[in-house]
């Protein structure tokens, strides 16, 4: 029983498309986030004096810390973004799926 409803699940039309969404969402968000990183690293490794100097005149602080700062509140920002998406739009999709498979 149960696994004749996963493959009316599967097999719906609306549910592959629902799976596609949010692969393509979750993987536009990754790509964002490595680009971040990576820039960061690739700037470190082979232009360390671009982020070494200071943000004011004066001061300790160079740009590498709100740069760095800045990449990890986007991080988790971005991962923001993507759970309120999967609890709201993706959920609702799902939950309606799953109901017009259970009843026939």
């Amino acid at each position: 029983m149960q696994a004749d409803i996963y493959n009316r699940i599967q097999g719906h039309p609306d549910f592959q498309k629902l799976v596609q969404k949010r692969k393509s969402f979750a993987l536009r968000l990754s790509a964002v986030v490595l680009a971040m990183y990576f820039t960061f690293i690739l700037l470190v490794a082979f232009v360390p004096g671009a982020l070494a100097h200071p943000v004011a005149s004066g001061t300790v602080v160079t740009w590498g810390i709100p740069v760095g700062v800045f990449i990890i509140i986007s991080s988790f920002l971005l991962t923001g973004i993507y759970v309120k998406r999967a609890n709201t739009e993706f959920d609702e999709e799902n939950q309606r799926i799953i109901e017009e498979c259970l009843r026939g």
